[in-house]
């Protein structure tokens, strides 16, 4: 059993699942889009797992169904041990204190006519902690932890750097001492410089506070750099999942090859992996068997015709191929 594989994980989905209804075709018959196909996975106390993929493949929407901000369509979610979907409405507003999320937008995510004072401490008030006094006192302590100054309490989000604005959304998200946020491509809309310093400052406060991170990114880099273990997703499913020197260092599905491959390298003419091929299938009409089959480069006629359960592979690692291991290095 590996640190983070514990009897009692902070967060467990099991059999996730989320269906849209898609826009009328031809002759006005509507396709449903399954976004979020049979998901499992854990989420050990203190551990940052990684949730990669192309844009499209439903990451983001695993991170809205595991805080509740979505409705399911079946499987479930239990947070310390407690199940969401049977939770009634004021137990859930209560558990919101302790799962929050980081948007990849600092600027969307802040109401403009609200000062960053404002926008800190309106968990506080929504939820009844402290009274005034005690509002401020925690507001100061808050734009400490996250490297901002007492007087930028009163400016305005538009009077910020990128930067300073996520900086901004990481206090209101620690503003209720939560244990577990969902970092939704919470770095991937800055400048590489001030990625690495909120990246830095998201494993600083993990380490302080003893946070558990979902961090969800299209970056493998970054994925690498803040990752205890990764699940790979493609179409809605996750079909690779390891620790990060497992995914990195010996990858079992064609598609996590894919990836690396398709990543930026410092050592141009290196390459030590297949590059990915071909356009992501139509998610309301996804391909039969392994849905990685139509751009496999190993694909074989039992790929098309059945789909390969998430199974433990000779490396330790769990991935969804029929053929795993065969294009690692």
């Amino acid at each position: 059993m590996t640190p983070f594989e514990q009897s009692d994980p902070l967060l467990s989905v099991r059999a996730l699942e989320k269906q849209f209804e898609g826009k009328g075709g031809m002759f006005g018959k509507k396709r449903a889009v399954r976004a979020v196909d049979d998901i499992s996975f854990d989420v050990g106390r203190g551990e940052t797992v990684g949730l990669v993929g192309e844009s499209g493949c439903g990451k983001t929407t695993v991170g809205r169904l595991v805080l509740h901000l979505l409705e399911p369509s079946g499987g479930e979610v239990r947070f310390n041990g407690q199940n969401l979907q049977t939770l009634d409405a004021g137990v859930l507003r209560s558990m919101r204190q302790h799962m929050q999320i980081i948007f990849q937008d600092p600027l969307g995510a802040l109401n403009p006519r609200m000062s960053v004072g404002e926008l800190i401490m309106e968990p506080l008030v929504i939820h009844g902690v402290g009274d005034a006094v005690a509002r401020q006192k925690r507001l100061s302590q808050l734009l400490g932890q996250v490297g901002l100054a007492t007087y930028h309490a009163a400016r305005f989000p538009h009077e910020f750097s990128g930067g300073q604005r996520q900086r901004i959304c990481i206090a209101r998200a620690l503003a209720l001492n939560p244990s577990f946020i969902v970092c939704d491509e919470a770095a991937s809309a800055l400048d590489v410089s001030i990625q690495a310093q909120i990246l830095n400052l998201l494993q600083d406060l993990k380490h302080e506070l003893g946070l558990t991170y979902l961090f969800i990114s299209h970056d493998l880099g970054v994925i690498r750099h803040i990752s205890d273990r990764v699940a790979v997703m493609y179409l809605g499913k996750i079909v690779e999942i390891g620790t990060k020197h497992e995914i990195f260092d010996t990858p079992q599905h064609p598609y996590t090859v894919a990836l690396l491959r398709s990543a930026p390298s410092r050592n141009r003419g290196k390459t030590r992996y297949a590059a990915i091929k071909g356009d992501l299938p139509n998610p309301a009409n996804p391909p039969s068997g392994c849905r990685f089959h139509t751009r496999c480069p190993i694909a074989q006629p039992i790929c098309k015709q059945q789909e390969p359960p998430l199974a433990e592979t000779a490396a330790g690692q769990r991935a969804a191929c029929h053929f795993p291991g065969t294009l690692a290095p």
